[in-house]
């Protein structure tokens, strides 16, 4: 699936890229004199290097960031339930746990991006890794509801920093592999997901929801051990105006790859401004794509966290069925079936891969839209634990394979120097919709589980008509 191409790759312009000499049988870098006219950027010079070593070590620390962050909102299901037994707390409250993360996520956004543009995205995630350690382990000791709140909401201010991980990882990587390291951070969300409830499955029992708060920060401690050897941004660097560091990490990036440096002089790429390109988003070609991709994130995170929510609770009502007089939250058997249910991530986003190469981004996200509200009206009335578990894993399959394309699309429909902006604006509105589905797959679940899955039915419905009038299809990952 990724391409670990190590044949040179076809330079821009011979005239301006050429590679430098190279002496003996060894690769060494060479200093040589340049014509003041020859000239290359960050972007030319990672495209000429192609997909390598550097890369491969990139994508694991990154990874970890992802891992972390999907460890982190996978918890959140299954610490409601467990607070209900240490404090007695209602629905709303258990709800409020998981909105309170994504609010705070929604708030750091601007502060996380403010302080990687100007002390770097190394810096940023390093501090990033010290701050979600250090809040998850003080979660993990609370004394209180109320100081528990607080300490989630810390907990999503650190995590608002993991898209910077996204853009160093982003910044580093040639264009044409983009579209497929996509598809590589989603298989490291998977991942986390899956990680998290292994975990609950083995600590759980032992040491309780504090014991799996603790421990669910260990991806993210690994990633703070390992982040003195993160290569900051070259073209961060180049845009600061330091262009020696630059050149410095380019040269990394070439001899890891085991590619020729660039002769030349680097220019920085060029980057449009903020103001600018978020009121690019409304002009008169470009609102209706942005109203619809607004809806169709919100609606994603909706569903998507609303289904990871709405399976422990079914999980945990049918304990509560057969021990009603007793505070119940999970038994071993509910890990393995949450595990089942979580693994159905990987066959999702594999298979959305297939069928979008068949028939586009468009009208698989629309298919799978449709399979998802099915999903949602059988879950009103499904009783059986195999039933339940199956129509679960469907369901789960979809919405990531869903979400998984939506964020390879989004990027494609904008213009180039609009996308960053592009995709910033739609995951304010994800996390938004993330926000807003505790109160529906928590509280309005407890009371009615027919208004409940109905209103990801319609949700669901709605989102596949307004991906009906998107502007444009596309056929594969680029």
């Amino acid at each position: 699936m990724y391409y670990l191409n190590n044949e040179p790759a076809a330079l821009p312009s011979p005239g301006n890229l050429a590679p430098r000499d190279v002496h003996s049988s060894t690769l060494e870098l060479k200093t040589v004199s340049i014509n003041p006219d020859d000239t290359y950027t960050v972007q030319q010079a990672i495209n000429a290097f192609g997909f390598g070593w550097f890369h491969v070590k990139l994508s694991l620390l990154v990874g970890l960031c992802w891992m972390s962050d999907s460890m982190e909102m996978a918890i959140l299901s299954i610490l409601g339930p467990a607070l209900f037994c240490e404090w007695n707390v209602t629905k709303f409250q258990q709800a409020s746990v998981t909105t309170v993360v994504f609010l705070g996520m929604m708030l750091s956004s601007s502060f996380w991006t403010q302080l990687s543009n100007r002390y770097g995205r190394k810096s940023a995630l390093t501090l990033f890794g010290v701050l979600l350690v250090l809040y998850s382990i003080l979660s993990s000791v609370a004394p209180s509801y109320a100081w528990l709140l607080t300490l989630r909401g810390l907990v999503g201010f650190a995590i608002g920093c993991v898209p910077q991980s996204v853009t160093l990882y982003a910044e580093f990587l040639p264009t044409k592999h983009k579209g497929k390291c996509v598809v590589l951070m989603d298989c490291f969300w998977a991942l986390g997901a899956c990680f998290e409830v292994v975990l609950a499955l083995v600590v759980y029992p032992y040491y309780g929801w504090r014991g799996l708060l603790a421990l669910s920060a260990t991806p993210l401690l690994i990633f703070t051990i390992l982040s003195p050897w993160l290569s900051e941004s070259a073209r961060y660097y180049s845009y600061n105006g330091h262009n020696d560091k630059a050149i410095k990490v380019l040269e990394q990036i070439a001899h890891n790859n085991k590619r020729h440096m660039l002769m030349g002089r680097l220019m920085a790429d060029d980057e449009p401004s903020c103001a600018e390109s978020f009121r690019s988003l409304l002009s008169p070609s470009l609102y209706r794509t942005t109203i619809l991709l607004w809806f169709l994130w919100l609606a994603s995170a909706f569903c998507y966290y609303g289904l990871v929510l709405v399976t422990t609770e079914l999980l945990v009502a049918r304990n509560k069925e057969s021990h009603s007089n007793e505070c119940v939250t999970f038994m071993t058997s509910d890990f393995m079936d949450l595990l089942w249910i979580t693994l159905s991530e990987f066959p999702g986003i594999l298979l959305t891969i297939k069928v979008v190469k068949l028939f586009g981004k468009k009208k698989t996200i629309v298919l799978q839209y449709l399979a998802l509200v099915l999903c949602t009206l059988v879950l009103m009335s499904v009783e059986s634990r195999f039933s339940t578990s199956v129509t679960l894993f469907i369901a789960r399959g979809t919405i990531s394979g869903i979400f998984q394309a939506i964020y390879v699309y989004t990027p494609e429909i904008y213009p180039a120097a609009l996308r960053s902006v592009g995709v910033s604006g739609c995951s304010v509105l994800a996390r938004l919709g993330a926000m807003l589905t505790p109160f529906v797959a928590q509280v309005l679940m407890d009371s009615s589980r027919i208004q409940a899955m109905s209103t990801y039915a319609i949700v669901g419905l709605l989102a596949s008509i307004a991906c009906v009038f998107l502007p444009r299809e596309t056929l594969g990952y680029h």
